[in-house]
């Protein structure tokens, strides 16, 4: 009997007993109400409104630029279209580091205006005292780490992260300091798929991965990319599970073929 099968609804709760029964734990990314609902119909576990929205939707070259404003109006589209999966909102950059009070204010914000389920926050030790503050208030937290985009300019890169000894030690560190804080489950990206595996092993809460390797809890894309969708971006990790940028680029030549010869709209399709 599969958990994932027979919940009419996904909580935290469910994504615990998912890792307690050694179910994998599927997750992607989603941003507007549309794409959000074939997603959720479809079964998945998670939706993340991902602060990724800043690339896919907007076009920016890192996730810095999004404002919590934006974070909103892309979760509460999200929202409203699902019936099923656990819906995580991304804090954007800004919006929790260095001020727990600030920082508890836009988690409230965020639950309230998006009716989102819980926030994902990049970090460890150094995001704890604002992370311990949101779960106070009763608002659920999925931690982020490895490669942690809201640092860009900090790694100076987007390459592997925790290769080195040292952030490999404060890497499991963080991991246990989220678990403790209460945390209910961590995103780990970018990181070799051993130190995944033993990370997973070493706490008890649910470890997704997005280029993390098989031996953790789950697996998160962006959608946007498993769909082929964003061409430019094919990284090892990627699976591309279509090429829709192919098909709607054909559907679009199409069309304008269509409307230019006079052939659409034809006498079924007029009034």
């Amino acid at each position: 009997m599969s958990v994932h099968k027979d919940v009419k609804k996904v909580t935290t709760h469910v994504l615990q007993e998912m890792k307690n029964r050694g179910e994998k734990i599927s997750m992607l990314t989603g941003y507007d109400f549309s794409m959000a609902r074939i997603i959720d119909a479809s079964g998945i576990d998670v939706i993340l409104v991902g602060d990724s929205a800043s690339n896919v939707m907007a076009g920016h070259e890192t996730t810095l630029p999004i404002t919590l404003d934006q974070m909103i109006y892309h979760a509460a589209s999200v929202v409203r279209a699902v019936e099923r999966a656990l819906v995580v909102v991304d804090m954007p950059f800004g919006s929790y580091q260095g001020n727990s009070k600030e920082a508890l204010s836009n988690a409230i914000r965020i639950m309230k205006e998006t009716g989102g389920h819980s926030v994902k926050m990049e970090g460890g030790e150094e995001i704890i005292e604002s992370i311990k503050r949101i779960l106070t208030a009763g608002i659920p937290v999925m931690g982020h780490l490895g490669l942690t985009p809201q640092s860009i300019y900090k790694f100076g890169t987007y390459v592997v992260r925790a290769k080195e000894e040292d952030e490999a030690n404060r890497l499991i560190h963080d991991a246990k300091l989220l678990e403790e804080a209460g945390c209910f489950a961590i995103v780990l990206e970018k990181i070799p798929a051993k130190l995944a595996e033993q990370v997973a092993k070493s706490v008890s809460i649910p470890i997704i991965g997005i280029g993390a390797g098989n031996g953790v809890d789950g697996q998160v894309l962006v959608v946007h990319d498993m769909l082929g969708i964003n061409n430019e971006f094919s990284p090892r990790f990627l699976r591309k599970y279509n090429n829709l940028y192919e098909q709607m680029f054909s559907s679009f030549q199409a069309y304008i073929s269509d409307v230019k010869s006079g052939d659409f709209p034809n006498e079924n399709e007029q009034y």
